[in-house]
C-alpha cells in the first residue's frame, strides 16, 4: 500500500527539512531547501515560497501532488508568516505542526494559537526533530506506520 505523501509549508528556518528527516528516519546534515524537493513521501518547499505571496500559486499547484499539507510553525518564532485562513486554500487534509519544542525559548502555546488562525482541517501537533517528541504520533496520524 502506498504511504501518503505530505507537503511541508513554513517560514525559512522553521524546521521543515529537519522534521522530514526525523519522520523518514534519515540521517545526515540538514541543508537549506532552495527549490521544491520531491521525495517518495514528502514535498519540501522553500520558506521563501510562504514569505513571498508571489509564490503562493506554486504552493497551491504543488499541493495537488500531496495527500496532506503540513503547516509548520517554529515555537521560538514570535510572529507568523501565514495569512489568516491560509489552509482553506488547500483542497487537502491540513495539519498544524509546532516545531522546536525542545528549545529553551520555545513557546508552544503561542505557536499553537498562530496555527489555529489558519483554519486547518486537522489537528495541531507539537514535535521536536531533535528529541523525537511527537514524531511517532505524527507518523501514526499520517498513516506512515
Amino acid at each position: 500500500m502506498k504511504k501518503p505523501r505530505v507537503m511541508l509549508v513554513g517560514a525559512v528556518g522553521s524546521g521543515k527539512t529537519s522534521l522530514m528527516k526525523a519522520l523518514t528516519q534519515k540521517e545526515g546534515p540538514v541543508t537549506k531547501t532552495q527549490a521544491i524537493e520531491y521525495h517518495s513521501r514528502s514535498i519540501d518547499t522553500p520558506g521563501e515560497f510562504l514569505e513571498n505571496p508571489f509564490y503562493y500559486r506554486a504552493l497551491f499547484a504543488t499541493s495537488l501532488e500531496a495527500d496532506a499539507v503540513l503547516f509548520i510553525q517554529d515555537a521560538t518564532r514570535e510572529e507568523s508568516s501565514f495569512p489568516p485562513g491560509f489552509a482553506q486554500a488547500f483542497p487537502k487534509k491540513t495539519l498544524g505542526i509546532v516545531t522546536k519544542t525542545d528549545h529553551p525559548k520555545a513557546q508552544v502555546e503561542r505557536a499553537k494559537e498562530i496555527l489555529t488562525k489558519l483554519a486547518l482541517k486537522g489537528p495541531i501537533l507539537a514535535v521536536s526533530a531533535w528529541t523525537g517528541e511527537g514524531i511517532d504520533e505524527l507518523r501514526k496520524l499520517l498513516e506512515w506506520d
